[in-house]
């Protein structure tokens, strides 16, 4: 076996829903961030936590949203843990990080792209 042949047999092959993953984890990264901003320009020069929850509570509907969110996401994360140590995946930390930094819609489509690495990597082990 040649070195081009092994370092091609360990180079992870992207497929096209590892694609679609890496799109929705750029647009979660954008999207949110966009309106952080619009928030940091509206209501000041940083980023005040405790009155973006107030006004992410506001009404009925951004209460949903949020609840909706925040149940979501819960559930998300705890399946994400779970299966990253059943998968032995790495990069865990940095996506929970990422969830929290940048935003949840960023974390869980990249935990999704590299869940979707590892299984390419597992099929081509067996």
């Amino acid at each position: 076996m040649s070195a081009q042949s092994t370092t091609t047999a360990k180079t992870p092959t992207v497929t096209p829903l590892g694609w679609l993953y890496l799109a929705l984890a750029v647009a979660g990264a954008i999207l949110p961030w966009l309106a952080n901003w619009e928030f940091i320009q509206s209501y000041g020069s940083s980023f005040d936590l405790g009155l973006f929850v107030r006004l992410a509570n506001a009404n009925a509907a951004s209460q949903s949203l949020s609840r909706d969110l925040l149940i979501g996401a819960t559930a998300v994360t705890i399946w994400m843990v779970s299966e990253a140590r059943r998968l032995q995946m790495r990069g865990l930390a940095w996506v929970l990080l990422s969830c929290v930094t940048v935003a949840f819609a960023f974390g869980a489509p990249l935990f999704l792209y590299l869940r979707e690495r590892r299984l390419q990597e597992m099929q081509r082990g067996s």
